[in-house]
């Protein structure tokens, strides 16, 4: 590597690549993939899928090559693995480390397939830069959310993303690191926010998948979006969020680009859903974690503890895990009563 600053990635799927891809073109970076054969593939082929790799993107060793040579880190792998990741790198990791993540999920200190709502404590479900400040001595933690389709991003087509944190210093190292020709960056200071908008899209975009699926046009897609987004909006408020992040790229932005592409694998999700698929047989063929499967369940949980109205949230787990027909679901969807339009404006 030359005398560029390096910047550490944690993962190397697809949307861990794409951020590698989009750090490369400003600064050196290392690669994280914890799977050997997986690594030693990228480092010998130097690609990653059909891309090739960054001139200035290396495949680190370890966890301690990374932490001893970046002090700027970006980890990107699933929630249900980010947990177990975060404590093996802590032994390497220092007060002065910025860590920034993406990863749209939630971490639950329960089992979810078992766990029953008026039983659950809300501070046992964590985003994941709870789950940083939890487990390691990093205090400077960030999140990065918005409409980032990884395979747009790794085509080179333009786009946006919001860094959310409640340090300048770590908004403004996020944007030095990230901004390019094909990237505007924006920042946020309500990072809770932020991160539970680009949680809770996912389950939207599973249900805009189902929608096309079934062959519906603009008009239902349109209605979809917008209520999905107010229920967002109730749900993130019930946990302490500020509506403002849902109202940004975070939000409504990354709800357009999950709920309008089949390169989203929570909308081919949903999509295949409503083509009769079942969901097992989906979810080995996509490769990849979905994150919306998981908050389905985890969001319902949420929604009857704090009993907060979450209609299509419910009736799209009921076609998930307890077989309700589509046509059934979108009657039902169709007759729940809202009393205003844009009603969360009132909050």
């Amino acid at each position: 590597m030359n005398e560029k600053k390096t910047v550490g990635v944690i993962g190397a799927g697809s949307f861990g690549s794409a951020i590698a891809g989009l750090l490369a073109e400003n600064q050196n970076v290392l690669l994280y993939e914890r799977n050997k054969e997986t690594a030693e593939r990228i480092r010998t082929e130097r690609r990653i899928r059909q891309f090739d790799l960054h001139e200035n993107i290396e495949v680190a060793e370890s966890l301690q090559q990374i932490a001893e040579q970046c002090y700027l880190l970006f980890p990107v792998v699933p929630s249900q693995h980010f947990k177990s990741m975060i404590i093996d790198f802590s032994p390497y990791l220092r007060p002065d480390h910025i860590m920034i993540h993406a990863v749209k999920g939630l971490h639950c200190e329960f089992d979810v397939e078992t766990a029953e709502a008026d039983k659950i404590r809300l501070k046992d479900i964590k985003t994941m830069s709870e789950l940083i400040l939890q487990e390691t001595g990093i205090v400077r933690v960030g999140s990065l959310a918005g409409p980032n389709l990884a395979l747009e991003i790794m085509e080179k087509q333009p786009a946006a993303t919001v860094i959310a944190s409640r340090f300048d210093e770590v908004i403004n190292e996020g944007i030095a690191a990230l901004r390019s020709d094909r990237l505007q960056v924006y920042g946020n200071r309500d990072i809770l926010g932020i991160e539970l908008a680009g949680v809770f899209k996912n389950y939207v975009a599973i249900a805009a998948g189902a929608i096309s699926g079934l062959g519906y046009g603009e008009n239902a897609k349109a209605l979809l979006i917008t209520r999905g987004m107010a229920e967002m909006i109730y749900i993130g408020k019930a946990l302490g969020a500020d509506k403002r992040a849902f109202l940004g790229m975070a939000g409504i932005g990354d709800l357009i680009a999950t709920c309008s592409s089949p390169k989203s694998r929570n909308f081919t999700v949903g999509f295949r859903i409503a083509k009769g698929e079942k969901l097992e047989d989906i979810l080995t063929s996509l490769g990849e974690v979905a994150e919306g499967v998981r908050t389905l369940k985890i969001g319902k949980l949420i929604v009857e503890h704090v009993g907060t109205n979450a209609p299509l949230l419910q009736i799209i787990h009921r076609v998930m895990f307890e077989g309700l027909e589509m046509d059934r679901a979108i009657k039902l969807l169709m007759r729940t009563y809202v009393t205003a339009d844009a009603d969360y404006l009132d909050l």
